[in-house]
């Protein structure tokens, strides 16, 4: 294994000599995903190039899950391939999506079950290939349906959809969808209950520094080292307050949690899923720390916790800062996130 450093000289943003463990930059998404093949091949195997499905298929009486994204942001989203989840992901280069035709070839493989939820992100590329296998299996007679995932609050709570980012929240409904799928239900009852868990999840992010690009050594975006940004994308886009300074943990937590309690109308009494996701350099201490903080504030306002999760389930390579999700659910939305599942990075 090789210690890699690239220096790259012609970009609009700053360059560093990146400190990782790769071997040539441009076969980084082949590589990852064998060895994810190989870590778990009780959970997924590799069908054609860069579409991981499950070891075990499902059966063909069950609707089956997938969905689209690019490299760059282990364990998302192939890491959630597996019984109860995902049957199959279809991966895009570092931080690019996948292109329609293959995202095609992924649903083809689901023709004969009674019905597929096509599961995407709401960034454009994600968007415009996802919506491009979609419509081409709708002509080919392929029984599918779409869900598109825009949790992000940051641009403000009556932001059109269109200016909403998916962000970590595609995972935990992933896990509900996965799980009505596994039961047994229709396409249309999947759809349904992921429609409703869709409806009442928001997500917001904090960045304090953001992450470099693995193949090219390019920063993403910069933040002064003194400042953090509430709302930054997970690519390290804009569309926050703007660079502000570091507060603490407490302070953070309150800050975020808060607006995410207006965002999914959660009152007293009212149950919600409270998930603190780390973006790729946050340690899991300060995820805990906040996390304890976001759940005193919950409970304190009368809101109980009735499932929660501190860990790194959509990052962005080296990026410091972390994502707060924040969802209401009802007896049944909680029986399904609840129910049990075997993937690489969610049992």
């Amino acid at each position: 294994m090789t210690l890699a450093l690239y220096f790259p000289t012609s970009y609009p943003y700053t360059v560093m000599a990146m400190k990782k463990f790769i071997n040539d930059p441009n076969n980084l998404t082949k590589e990852l995903l064998e060895g994810l093949a190989l870590a778990y091949p009780k959970q997924v195997k590799l069908s054609g190039e860069k579409i991981v499905v499950r070891a075990v298929p499902k059966a063909k009486d069950k609707v089956a899950i997938v969905t689209l994204g690019g490299a760059g942001h282990e364990p998302a989203l192939s890491g959630f391939v597996g019984e109860g989840m995902l049957d199959a992901s279809v991966v895009g280069d570092i931080f690019a999506a996948p292109g329609g035709p293959k995202v095609l070839d992924a649903l083809r493989l689901f023709k004969d079950h009674p019905g597929i939820l096509l599961v995407i992100l709401n960034h454009a590329g994600d968007v415009m290939n996802g919506n491009l296998a979609f419509n081409m299996a709708v002509k080919e007679g392929i029984n599918v349906k779409k869900i598109l995932t825009a949790e992000d609050i940051a641009p403000g709570l009556d932001a059109p959809i269109e200016d909403r980012r998916g962000l970590g929240g595609c995972i935990p409904l992933i896990k509900v969808a996965g799980a009505v799928a596994e039961a047994g239900k229709s396409l249309s009852e999947v759809l349904a209950v992921a429609e409703r868990f869709n409806q009442t999840m928001a997500t917001l992010a904090v960045t304090m520094k953001t992450a470099t690009h693995p193949q090219s050594g390019q920063y993403i975006s910069e933040l002064p080292d003194d400042k953090m940004e509430i709302g930054m994308g997970q690519h390290g886009e804009g569309g926050g307050t703007g660079p502000q300074n570091i507060l603490s943990a407490d302070e953070t937590a309150e800050t975020i949690v808060k607006k995410l309690i207006a965002a999914t109308k959660l009152q007293k009494g009212d149950k919600a899923v409270l998930i603190i996701n780390g973006s790729g350099a946050t340690t899991l201490m300060e995820m805990l720390i906040v996390f304890r903080r976001a759940h005193q504030v919950l409970t304190g306002t009368g809101i109980n916790v009735v499932a929660g999760r501190c860990d790194e389930i959509l990052t962005v390579q080296e990026a410091a800062g972390f994502q707060m999700f924040l969802a209401k659910v009802d007896d049944e939305t909680q029986k399904y996130y609840e129910a049990p599942s075997s993937t690489p990075y969610w049992k």
